[in-house]
Protein backbone atom coordinates (compact mmCIF):
# COMPACT_ATOMS: atom_id res chain seq x y z
CA UNK A 1 0.00 0.00 0.00
CA UNK A 2 2.52 2.22 1.22
CA UNK A 3 4.69 1.68 -2.45
CA UNK A 4 1.24 2.45 -3.96
CA UNK A 5 0.83 5.42 -2.41
CA UNK A 6 3.75 6.94 -2.70
CA UNK A 7 4.43 5.83 -6.97
CA UNK A 8 1.24 3.37 -8.26
CA UNK A 9 3.22 4.12 -12.13
CA UNK A 10 6.65 2.98 -11.02
CA UNK A 11 4.96 0.16 -8.83
CA UNK A 12 2.63 -1.57 -11.47
CA UNK A 13 6.02 -1.11 -13.71
CA UNK A 14 7.86 -3.09 -11.27
CA UNK A 15 4.71 -5.46 -10.79
CA UNK A 16 4.70 -6.10 -14.85
CA UNK A 17 8.48 -6.63 -15.30
CA UNK A 18 9.03 -8.87 -12.53
CA UNK A 19 5.70 -10.95 -13.04
CA UNK A 20 4.29 -10.60 -16.39
CA UNK A 21 1.12 -9.59 -18.02
CA UNK A 22 -1.58 -10.00 -15.55
CA UNK A 23 -0.50 -9.52 -11.63
CA UNK A 24 -2.21 -10.38 -8.39
CA UNK A 25 -1.13 -7.25 -5.63
CA UNK A 26 -1.65 -7.37 -1.90
CA UNK A 27 -1.83 -4.21 -0.14
CA UNK A 28 -2.58 -2.46 2.99
CA UNK A 29 -2.72 -4.07 6.68
CA UNK A 30 -3.95 -7.26 7.81
CA UNK A 31 -7.53 -7.28 8.58
CA UNK A 32 -7.93 -4.50 5.83
CA UNK A 33 -5.89 -5.96 3.16
CA UNK A 34 -7.17 -4.97 -0.24
CA UNK A 35 -6.64 -7.25 -3.17
CA UNK A 36 -6.75 -6.77 -6.84
CA UNK A 37 -5.54 -7.88 -10.18
CA UNK A 38 -3.57 -5.58 -12.96
CA UNK A 39 -3.94 -6.54 -16.60
CA UNK A 40 -1.05 -4.93 -18.71
CA UNK A 41 -1.45 -6.87 -22.11
CA UNK A 42 -3.81 -5.61 -25.27
CA UNK A 43 -5.41 -8.51 -25.31
CA UNK A 44 -6.22 -8.73 -21.87
CA UNK A 45 -7.28 -4.81 -22.25
CA UNK A 46 -9.40 -5.39 -24.79
CA UNK A 47 -11.08 -7.93 -22.70
CA UNK A 48 -11.95 -5.83 -20.13
CA UNK A 49 -12.58 -2.70 -21.79
CA UNK A 50 -14.07 -3.85 -25.12
CA UNK A 51 -15.08 -7.16 -25.94
CA UNK A 52 -16.65 -8.17 -22.47
CA UNK A 53 -16.85 -4.57 -21.41
CA UNK A 54 -20.05 -5.26 -20.32
CA UNK A 55 -18.33 -7.64 -17.11
CA UNK A 56 -15.79 -4.62 -15.98
CA UNK A 57 -17.85 -1.52 -14.70
CA UNK A 58 -17.18 1.45 -12.86
CA UNK A 59 -17.88 0.31 -9.23
CA UNK A 60 -14.45 0.24 -8.44
CA UNK A 61 -13.65 2.78 -5.13
CA UNK A 62 -12.10 5.31 -7.35
CA UNK A 63 -14.70 6.25 -9.37
CA UNK A 64 -17.38 5.92 -6.80
CA UNK A 65 -14.97 9.06 -5.48
CA UNK A 66 -15.27 10.86 -8.69
CA UNK A 67 -18.70 10.42 -8.48
CA UNK A 68 -19.24 12.07 -4.98
CA UNK A 69 -17.31 14.65 -5.95
CA UNK A 70 -18.32 15.83 -9.42
CA UNK A 71 -21.62 14.00 -9.95
CA UNK A 72 -22.67 11.49 -12.13
CA UNK A 73 -21.77 12.92 -15.62
CA UNK A 74 -20.48 10.26 -18.41
CA UNK A 75 -17.56 9.79 -16.96
CA UNK A 76 -19.02 8.09 -13.80
CA UNK A 77 -22.65 7.28 -14.89
CA UNK A 78 -23.50 3.56 -16.14
CA UNK A 79 -26.14 1.53 -17.43
CA UNK A 80 -29.49 3.15 -18.41
CA UNK A 81 -28.35 6.73 -17.32
CA UNK A 82 -25.19 6.17 -18.94
CA UNK A 83 -26.82 5.04 -22.20
CA UNK A 84 -29.17 8.14 -22.36
CA UNK A 85 -26.73 10.47 -21.32
CA UNK A 86 -24.40 9.33 -24.43
CA UNK A 87 -27.35 9.20 -26.64
CA UNK A 88 -28.56 13.14 -25.80
CA UNK A 89 -24.59 14.37 -25.70
CA UNK A 90 -22.75 12.58 -28.43
CA UNK A 91 -24.39 15.03 -31.04
CA UNK A 92 -22.46 17.66 -29.73
CA UNK A 93 -19.09 16.02 -30.22
CA UNK A 94 -19.95 14.81 -33.69
CA UNK A 95 -16.76 15.29 -36.18
CA UNK A 96 -19.01 18.35 -38.24
CA UNK A 97 -19.85 19.59 -34.92
CA UNK A 98 -15.97 19.51 -33.07
CA UNK A 99 -14.74 21.33 -36.66
CA UNK A 100 -16.39 24.20 -35.45
CA UNK A 101 -14.21 25.05 -32.60
CA UNK A 102 -10.91 25.39 -34.67
CA UNK A 103 -11.47 29.15 -34.43
CA UNK A 104 -11.86 29.28 -30.82
CA UNK A 105 -8.47 26.93 -30.49
CA UNK A 106 -6.72 29.07 -33.12
CA UNK A 107 -7.65 32.43 -30.95
CA UNK A 108 -6.45 31.10 -27.24
CA UNK A 109 -3.11 29.85 -28.81
CA UNK A 110 -2.61 32.92 -30.85
CA UNK A 111 -3.16 34.43 -28.17
CA UNK A 112 -0.86 33.15 -26.03
CA UNK A 113 1.79 33.41 -28.37
CA UNK A 114 1.51 36.79 -28.60
CA UNK A 115 1.62 36.65 -24.85
CA UNK A 116 4.83 34.84 -24.55
CA UNK A 117 6.56 37.55 -26.19
CA UNK A 118 6.52 39.07 -22.59
CA UNK A 119 8.04 35.91 -21.20
CA UNK A 120 10.58 37.04 -18.21
CA UNK A 121 14.16 35.73 -19.48
CA UNK A 122 12.61 34.11 -22.62
CA UNK A 123 11.62 31.33 -20.23
CA UNK A 124 8.21 29.66 -19.16
CA UNK A 125 6.71 26.69 -17.39
CA UNK A 126 4.79 24.52 -19.88
CA UNK A 127 3.29 22.49 -17.14
CA UNK A 128 0.91 26.03 -15.95
CA UNK A 129 1.12 27.44 -19.33
CA UNK A 130 -1.04 24.57 -21.06
CA UNK A 131 -3.08 24.07 -18.27
CA UNK A 132 -3.91 27.81 -18.53
CA UNK A 133 -4.06 27.35 -22.88
CA UNK A 134 -6.49 24.39 -22.50
CA UNK A 135 -8.46 25.44 -19.75
CA UNK A 136 -9.53 28.85 -21.49
CA UNK A 137 -9.79 26.92 -24.37
CA UNK A 138 -12.28 24.66 -22.94
CA UNK A 139 -14.21 27.44 -21.21
CA UNK A 140 -14.76 29.40 -24.42
CA UNK A 141 -16.37 26.46 -26.13
CA UNK A 142 -18.45 25.25 -23.15
CA UNK A 143 -19.23 28.81 -21.80
CA UNK A 144 -18.56 31.31 -25.00
CA UNK A 145 -17.40 34.81 -23.42
CA UNK A 146 -17.96 33.60 -19.64
CA UNK A 147 -14.79 31.69 -19.58
CA UNK A 148 -12.79 33.94 -17.37
CA UNK A 149 -15.00 33.33 -13.86
CA UNK A 150 -14.84 29.82 -14.66
CA UNK A 151 -10.55 29.75 -15.51
CA UNK A 152 -10.00 31.26 -11.98
CA UNK A 153 -12.37 28.91 -10.24
CA UNK A 154 -11.35 25.37 -11.90
CA UNK A 155 -7.85 26.82 -11.25
CA UNK A 156 -8.35 27.52 -7.16
CA UNK A 157 -10.58 24.32 -6.71
CA UNK A 158 -9.63 21.58 -9.08
CA UNK A 159 -6.42 20.92 -7.45
CA UNK A 160 -7.78 20.56 -3.95
CA UNK A 161 -10.64 18.05 -5.04
CA UNK A 162 -8.10 15.94 -7.40
CA UNK A 163 -5.83 15.57 -4.21
CA UNK A 164 -8.93 14.35 -2.23
CA UNK A 165 -10.10 12.06 -4.50
CA UNK A 166 -7.35 10.22 -4.90
CA UNK A 167 -6.16 10.26 -1.35
CA UNK A 168 -9.75 8.55 -0.08
CA UNK A 169 -9.13 5.98 -3.38
CA UNK A 170 -6.28 4.55 -1.58
CA UNK A 171 -7.60 4.98 2.23
CA UNK A 172 -8.75 1.18 3.59
CA UNK A 173 -11.17 2.96 6.13
CA UNK A 174 -12.20 6.05 5.48
CA UNK A 175 -14.36 8.75 6.93
CA UNK A 176 -17.25 9.71 5.78
CA UNK A 177 -17.58 12.92 3.96
CA UNK A 178 -20.37 14.08 6.22
CA UNK A 179 -17.92 14.28 8.99
CA UNK A 180 -16.47 17.61 9.88
CA UNK A 181 -12.81 17.04 9.17
CA UNK A 182 -10.53 19.47 7.70
CA UNK A 183 -10.03 17.80 4.18
CA UNK A 184 -13.88 17.37 4.38
CA UNK A 185 -14.28 20.83 4.82
CA UNK A 186 -12.33 21.95 3.06
CA UNK A 187 -13.39 19.71 0.10
CA UNK A 188 -16.63 20.75 0.12
CA UNK A 189 -16.11 23.88 -0.07
CA UNK A 190 -14.63 24.26 -3.07
CA UNK A 191 -17.24 21.81 -4.66
CA UNK A 192 -19.69 24.18 -3.83
CA UNK A 193 -17.93 26.54 -4.85
CA UNK A 194 -18.08 24.75 -8.39
CA UNK A 195 -21.25 23.56 -8.71
CA UNK A 196 -22.41 27.46 -7.62
CA UNK A 197 -20.21 28.76 -10.73
CA UNK A 198 -21.54 26.30 -13.21
CA UNK A 199 -25.18 26.85 -11.58
CA UNK A 200 -24.77 30.83 -12.25
CA UNK A 201 -23.80 30.50 -15.49
CA UNK A 202 -26.83 28.14 -16.38
CA UNK A 203 -29.49 30.43 -15.24
CA UNK A 204 -27.53 33.40 -17.34
CA UNK A 205 -27.84 31.24 -20.14
CA UNK A 206 -31.17 30.85 -19.83
CA UNK A 207 -31.87 34.52 -18.77
CA UNK A 208 -30.52 35.37 -22.49
CA UNK A 209 -32.63 32.79 -24.19
CA UNK A 210 -35.32 34.25 -22.57
CA UNK A 211 -34.55 37.93 -23.56
CA UNK A 212 -33.87 36.61 -27.04
CA UNK A 213 -37.41 35.03 -27.58
CA UNK A 214 -39.33 38.11 -25.89
CA UNK A 215 -41.10 40.79 -27.96
CA UNK A 216 -38.85 42.68 -29.89
CA UNK A 217 -38.59 46.14 -32.41
CA UNK A 218 -38.41 46.70 -35.73
CA UNK A 219 -34.46 45.96 -35.76
CA UNK A 220 -35.02 42.38 -33.78
CA UNK A 221 -35.09 41.48 -30.52
CA UNK A 222 -32.90 43.52 -28.33
CA UNK A 223 -30.22 42.13 -26.26
CA UNK A 224 -28.71 43.37 -22.70
CA UNK A 225 -25.38 44.65 -24.51
CA UNK A 226 -27.60 46.40 -27.31
CA UNK A 227 -27.41 44.05 -29.97
CA UNK A 228 -29.77 41.83 -31.78
CA UNK A 229 -30.38 38.22 -32.11
CA UNK A 230 -29.23 37.96 -35.00
CA UNK A 231 -25.86 39.92 -35.03
CA UNK A 232 -23.34 37.78 -36.49
CA UNK A 233 -20.77 37.71 -33.24
CA UNK A 234 -23.71 37.32 -30.81
CA UNK A 235 -22.69 36.13 -27.29
CA UNK A 236 -24.94 33.06 -27.02
CA UNK A 237 -26.12 30.04 -28.72
CA UNK A 238 -23.04 27.79 -30.20
CA UNK A 239 -21.44 27.16 -27.43
CA UNK A 240 -21.51 23.66 -25.71
CA UNK A 241 -23.50 24.72 -22.61
CA UNK A 242 -26.05 26.18 -25.10
CA UNK A 243 -26.25 23.20 -26.95
CA UNK A 244 -26.60 20.47 -23.65
CA UNK A 245 -29.52 22.65 -22.69
CA UNK A 246 -30.98 22.32 -26.42
CA UNK A 247 -30.17 18.21 -26.21
CA UNK A 248 -33.62 16.26 -26.35
CA UNK A 249 -35.39 13.67 -28.42
CA UNK A 250 -38.84 11.50 -27.68
CA UNK A 251 -36.67 8.74 -26.34
CA UNK A 252 -34.44 10.17 -23.74
CA UNK A 253 -35.83 13.55 -22.82
CA UNK A 254 -33.61 15.88 -21.84
CA UNK A 255 -31.11 17.18 -19.34
CA UNK A 256 -32.06 18.98 -16.13
CA UNK A 257 -30.38 21.84 -14.53
CA UNK A 258 -28.04 18.83 -12.20
CA UNK A 259 -27.79 16.82 -14.86
CA UNK A 260 -26.27 19.55 -17.31
CA UNK A 261 -24.49 21.20 -14.54
CA UNK A 262 -22.42 17.13 -14.04
CA UNK A 263 -21.62 17.13 -17.59
CA UNK A 264 -19.95 20.66 -17.58
CA UNK A 265 -17.97 19.98 -14.60
CA UNK A 266 -16.73 16.60 -16.04
CA UNK A 267 -15.99 18.49 -19.67
CA UNK A 268 -14.47 21.11 -17.60
CA UNK A 269 -11.73 18.92 -15.47
CA UNK A 270 -11.50 15.94 -18.01
CA UNK A 271 -11.20 18.42 -20.94
CA UNK A 272 -8.80 20.68 -19.91
CA UNK A 273 -6.65 18.61 -17.67
CA UNK A 274 -5.72 15.26 -20.34
CA UNK A 275 -5.56 18.11 -23.22
CA UNK A 276 -2.80 20.30 -21.35
CA UNK A 277 -0.49 17.10 -20.16
CA UNK A 278 -0.61 15.83 -23.89
CA UNK A 279 0.16 19.45 -25.13
CA UNK A 280 3.10 20.52 -22.57
CA UNK A 281 5.18 16.47 -22.61
CA UNK A 282 4.88 16.81 -26.77
CA UNK A 283 6.24 20.44 -26.67
CA UNK A 284 8.72 19.72 -23.50
CA UNK A 285 9.67 16.59 -26.00
CA UNK A 286 10.63 18.56 -29.02
CA UNK A 287 12.42 20.74 -26.83
CA UNK A 288 14.75 17.91 -25.82
CA UNK A 289 15.11 16.31 -29.55
CA UNK A 290 15.67 19.49 -31.49
CA UNK A 291 15.47 17.12 -34.92
CA UNK A 292 12.35 16.33 -34.58
CA UNK A 293 11.69 19.57 -33.22
CA UNK A 294 13.21 20.84 -36.62
CA UNK A 295 10.75 18.36 -39.31
CA UNK A 296 7.65 19.62 -37.39
CA UNK A 297 8.59 23.50 -38.16
CA UNK A 298 9.22 22.35 -41.86
CA UNK A 299 5.80 20.45 -41.78
CA UNK A 300 4.08 23.20 -40.17
CA UNK A 301 5.93 26.00 -42.40
CA UNK A 302 4.84 23.94 -45.58
CA UNK A 303 1.28 23.32 -44.88
CA UNK A 304 0.02 26.51 -43.51
CA UNK A 305 2.55 29.68 -44.66
CA UNK A 306 1.38 32.43 -42.27
CA UNK A 307 -2.84 31.76 -42.46
CA UNK A 308 -4.43 30.50 -38.67
CA UNK A 309 -4.53 26.88 -38.84
CA UNK A 310 -8.22 25.29 -39.53
CA UNK A 311 -9.85 21.80 -38.75
CA UNK A 312 -8.83 20.61 -42.24
CA UNK A 313 -5.70 20.79 -41.00
CA UNK A 314 -5.55 18.20 -38.65
CA UNK A 315 -5.19 15.81 -41.33
CA UNK A 316 -2.35 18.32 -43.55
CA UNK A 317 -0.19 17.92 -40.71
CA UNK A 318 0.51 14.08 -40.19
CA UNK A 319 4.14 13.96 -38.47
CA UNK A 320 2.92 16.97 -36.21
CA UNK A 321 -0.12 14.16 -35.08
CA UNK A 322 2.63 11.40 -34.99
CA UNK A 323 4.56 13.15 -32.64
CA UNK A 324 1.68 13.96 -30.62
CA UNK A 325 1.02 10.39 -30.25
CA UNK A 326 3.89 9.89 -29.61
CA UNK A 327 3.83 11.80 -26.58
CA UNK A 328 0.80 10.55 -25.91
CA UNK A 329 2.61 6.91 -25.45
CA UNK A 330 4.89 7.95 -23.34
CA UNK A 331 3.09 10.35 -21.05
CA UNK A 332 -0.93 9.13 -21.20
CA UNK A 333 -2.98 11.73 -19.44
CA UNK A 334 -4.98 8.89 -17.76
CA UNK A 335 -2.06 6.38 -16.92
CA UNK A 336 -4.24 3.90 -14.92
CA UNK A 337 -7.89 2.98 -15.41
CA UNK A 338 -10.11 0.97 -13.02
CA UNK A 339 -13.02 -1.20 -13.17
CA UNK A 340 -14.43 -4.35 -10.72
CA UNK A 341 -15.55 -7.50 -12.34
CA UNK A 342 -19.05 -8.89 -12.13
CA UNK A 343 -18.64 -12.51 -12.84
CA UNK A 344 -15.37 -14.60 -12.90
CA UNK A 345 -13.71 -14.27 -16.22
CA UNK A 346 -10.48 -15.70 -17.70
CA UNK A 347 -7.77 -13.25 -19.09
CA UNK A 348 -4.45 -14.66 -19.84
CA UNK A 349 -4.91 -17.87 -18.72
CA UNK A 350 -5.63 -16.45 -15.20
CA UNK A 351 -8.87 -16.64 -13.46
CA UNK A 352 -10.15 -12.99 -12.39
CA UNK A 353 -12.63 -13.88 -9.56
CA UNK A 354 -16.19 -11.61 -9.23
CA UNK A 355 -15.86 -8.96 -7.35
CA UNK A 356 -12.10 -8.39 -7.84
CA UNK A 357 -11.09 -5.20 -8.63
CA UNK A 358 -9.12 -4.80 -12.13
CA UNK A 359 -7.01 -2.11 -13.51
CA UNK A 360 -5.27 -1.50 -16.48
CA UNK A 361 -2.53 0.92 -17.24
CA UNK A 362 -1.75 2.77 -20.29
CA UNK A 363 1.39 3.85 -18.51
CA UNK A 364 3.04 0.54 -18.60
CA UNK A 365 1.49 -1.20 -21.67
CA UNK A 366 2.73 1.80 -23.97
CA UNK A 367 6.36 0.87 -22.11
CA UNK A 368 6.18 -2.98 -22.83
CA UNK A 369 9.32 -3.96 -24.41
CA UNK A 370 7.56 -6.46 -26.47
CA UNK A 371 5.05 -4.07 -28.29
CA UNK A 372 7.51 -1.35 -28.57
CA UNK A 373 11.26 -1.58 -29.18
CA UNK A 374 13.43 0.64 -26.84
CA UNK A 375 10.32 1.93 -25.72
CA UNK A 376 11.55 4.74 -23.22
CA UNK A 377 12.78 6.42 -26.54
CA UNK A 378 11.19 9.26 -28.28
CA UNK A 379 10.40 7.93 -31.55
CA UNK A 380 7.20 9.54 -33.73
CA UNK A 381 7.96 7.47 -36.58
CA UNK A 382 6.29 4.55 -34.23
CA UNK A 383 3.04 6.00 -35.98
CA UNK A 384 4.05 6.16 -39.09
CA UNK A 385 0.50 4.86 -41.04
CA UNK A 386 1.88 1.23 -41.84
CA UNK A 387 3.24 0.80 -38.52
CA UNK A 388 0.47 1.74 -36.72
CA UNK A 389 -1.61 -0.91 -38.70
CA UNK A 390 0.52 -3.74 -37.57
CA UNK A 391 0.21 -3.21 -34.22
CA UNK A 392 -2.50 -4.53 -31.80
CA UNK A 393 -5.94 -2.34 -31.21
CA UNK A 394 -4.90 -1.92 -27.44
CA UNK A 395 -1.10 -1.63 -27.91
CA UNK A 396 -1.77 2.07 -27.29
CA UNK A 397 -5.31 3.62 -25.84
CA UNK A 398 -4.55 6.93 -24.12
CA UNK A 399 -8.21 7.31 -24.80
CA UNK A 400 -9.36 4.12 -23.27
CA UNK A 401 -11.88 2.11 -25.77
CA UNK A 402 -14.79 -0.12 -26.17
CA UNK A 403 -17.95 1.52 -25.85
CA UNK A 404 -16.58 3.43 -22.62
CA UNK A 405 -14.24 5.42 -25.08
CA UNK A 406 -13.47 8.77 -24.85
CA UNK A 407 -16.25 11.17 -26.26
CA UNK A 408 -13.66 14.07 -26.70
CA UNK A 409 -11.24 12.14 -28.20
CA UNK A 410 -11.70 14.07 -31.91
CA UNK A 411 -11.80 17.09 -30.10
CA UNK A 412 -8.38 16.60 -28.58
CA UNK A 413 -6.75 15.52 -31.23
CA UNK A 414 -7.73 18.67 -33.16
CA UNK A 415 -7.37 21.28 -30.11
CA UNK A 416 -4.44 19.43 -29.50
CA UNK A 417 -2.34 19.80 -33.25
CA UNK A 418 -3.62 22.86 -33.71
CA UNK A 419 -2.36 25.02 -31.11
CA UNK A 420 0.62 22.81 -31.45
CA UNK A 421 1.10 24.07 -34.71
CA UNK A 422 0.30 27.86 -33.77
CA UNK A 423 3.05 27.80 -30.71
CA UNK A 424 5.36 26.18 -33.19
CA UNK A 425 4.99 28.17 -36.21
CA UNK A 426 6.10 31.04 -33.76
CA UNK A 427 8.67 29.63 -31.31
CA UNK A 428 11.86 27.40 -31.36
CA UNK A 429 11.91 25.98 -28.09
CA UNK A 430 14.71 24.76 -26.02
CA UNK A 431 14.46 22.54 -22.74
CA UNK A 432 15.81 23.78 -19.79
CA UNK A 433 14.49 20.72 -17.49
CA UNK A 434 15.72 17.52 -18.99
CA UNK A 435 13.43 15.65 -17.07
CA UNK A 436 9.98 15.84 -15.52
CA UNK A 437 8.63 13.90 -12.64
CA UNK A 438 5.29 12.98 -12.87
CA UNK A 439 2.33 11.22 -10.18
CA UNK A 440 -0.78 9.82 -10.68
CA UNK A 441 -3.91 11.68 -9.76
CA UNK A 442 -7.14 11.42 -11.38
CA UNK A 443 -5.09 12.60 -14.33
CA UNK A 444 -1.02 12.37 -14.76
CA UNK A 445 0.07 15.09 -12.99
CA UNK A 446 3.38 17.22 -13.40
CA UNK A 447 5.18 17.22 -10.02
CA UNK A 448 8.07 19.45 -11.18
CA UNK A 449 8.62 22.10 -13.81
CA UNK A 450 9.02 21.51 -17.41
CA UNK A 451 10.51 25.11 -18.31
CA UNK A 452 12.14 26.32 -22.38
CA UNK A 453 13.65 28.58 -23.36
CA UNK A 454 11.77 30.42 -26.20
CA UNK A 455 13.16 31.83 -29.65
CA UNK A 456 10.84 33.89 -31.87
CA UNK A 457 11.24 32.37 -35.47
CA UNK A 458 11.37 34.52 -38.39
CA UNK A 459 9.32 34.81 -41.60
CA UNK A 460 7.46 36.50 -43.62
CA UNK A 461 4.54 38.38 -42.24
CA UNK A 462 3.84 38.08 -38.69
CA UNK A 463 4.43 34.73 -38.30
CA UNK A 464 6.96 35.44 -35.21
CA UNK A 465 4.35 37.17 -33.23
CA UNK A 466 2.07 34.03 -33.47
CA UNK A 467 -0.58 35.54 -35.72
CA UNK A 468 -2.24 34.70 -38.87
Amino acid sequence: MLDLRRDPLGTFLDAQRAHGDVVRLQAGPPGLRSVFHAVFAPEGVQQILASQAANFRKDHPFYEEVRQSFGNGLLTSQDADYLRQRRLVQPLFTRRRVDGYASAVATEAGALADRWRAARNGTVDLVPEMNRLALRTVSRILFGLDAEEAVAAIHRCAPVVNAYVVQRAYLPVKLPRRWPTPGNLRARAVTDELNALCDRIIAGRRAVSRTADAPHGPDGPHRPDGRTADTPDRRHGDDLLSLLSAAGNAEDGSLDPTEIREQVLIFLLAGHETTATSLAFTLHLLARHPDEQAAVHEEIDRVLGDRTPTAADLDRLPYLTQVLKEAMRLYPAAPIVSRRAVDTTEIGGFRIPAGADVVVAPWVTHRNPALWADPERFDPRRFAPEREAGRHRYAWFPFGGGPRACIGQHFSMLESVLALAMLLRSYELEAVDREVPVAAGITLQATGPARVRLRPRGGTGERGRGRP
